[in-house]
């Protein structure tokens, strides 16, 4: 089976997990959010791709969710000594090393998706991971500091800041002149299945949508299309996907994200069993849904929750 999933970062890593264990014959290719790619330190970094890539090739923080395992930050420490900043944002040791081949590699003139496969080759994910586009494009924030609009790159806003915040605006600078990398929109026709994990709707999920082409190719695809709620009994799972939503206007319920991405791109959408409720309002707005266990808890959580994905696409296939 030939699936494809557009997959933001610890979510969406984690669900991959998951869906290589619920079928691990399935041809899966990977459309990476890099629109909280960064340059620091004079390095490209690219933590959306760089977590799926750890992930499920065994090199991640596990505790984290991001980073590397068994990371020290002797080179973090140095600069901070330098008085070289910015100090909050931890890059460890091990993960400079893929920085800088990944800066180095861009610097000789190859495409981020060539680049994105050469890691790969090192790491071995078991999927193809593709960049949503070779093109810089970089999600920013509109916030309000010390008493003025300021717009600030959304690695500041989620890292440095903790979203504490009210976000007033989501831009992706960069994507409206975007292309599609190399095989994005091929892999979506060609697909037998597209899932959207539950990753962040705006700023992960929403931000590789925002690249002309691919929120068109999604939704002209005669696969079903399969989305899973990353919000769960009225709160984000993880980090702080509220805060994000609420700029764009929706509410942080499961039934309003599904309304967010609108019938036109999902024939189907997962809620947690605690949303149960939310199912007859979804259903109402012409897809499919489904109540089950969202959680990833361990492995099996993860799994679970693919093998109800493809459960819910065999129903509207």
């Amino acid at each position: 089976m030939r699936i494809v999933v557009l997959a933001g970062g610890i979510g969406g890593a984690r669900f991959l997990r998951g869906l290589k264990s619920a079928v691990p014959d399935a041809d899966i290719t990977v459309i990476g959010n890099t629109g909280d790619d960064i340059h620091l330190f004079g390095l490209k970094v690219c933590p959306d791709l760089d977590t799926v890539m750890y992930t499920l090739g065994g090199g991640i923080n596990e505790e984290q969710g991001w980073g590397r395992a068994e990371e020290s930050f002797a080179v973090k420490s140095e600069l901070a000594a330098y008085g070289v900043g910015p100090e909050w944002f931890g890059l460890g040791d091990r993960d400079f090393a893929t920085h800088i081949v990944r800066t180095q590699m861009l610097a000789a003139g190859y495409p981020l998706s060539a680049v994105t496969e050469a890691l790969c080759d090192r790491w071995k994910p078991g999927v193809r991971l593709l960049p949503m586009t070779d093109d810089r494009v970089e999600t920013h924030i509109a916030v309000d500091l010390d008493g003025q609009r300021r717009v600030i790159h959304f690695q500041e806003y989620w890292v440095r800041l903790r979203a504490s915040v009210a976000a007033h605006a989501i831009v992706p600078v960069g994507a409206e002149e975007a292309k599609p990398a190399p095989g994005v929109l091929e892999a979506l026709a060609d697909a037998e299945l597209v899932l959207l994990p539950p990753s962040n709707p705006i700023v992960s999920v929403g931000t590789i949508l925002a690249v002309p082409g691919i929120r068109e190719a999604v939704a002209s695809t005669s696969a079903p299309v399969i989305g899973l709620s990353p919000i769960v009994g009225g709160a984000p799972v993880r980090g702080m996907a509220d805060k994000v939503l609420a700029a764009v206007g929706v509410e942080a319920t499961a039934a309003a994200v599904a309304a967010h991405y609108g019938s036109d791109l999902l024939d189907g959408w997962l809620v947690d069993t605690v949303d149960a409720d939310a199912v007859p309002k979804v259903r109402a707005g012409s897809m499919a849904c489904r109540a089950v266990p969202l959680m990833m808890t361990d492995l099996e959580a993860s799994a679970a929750m693919a093998r109800a994905a493809l459960e819910l696409a065999g129903e509207v296939r």
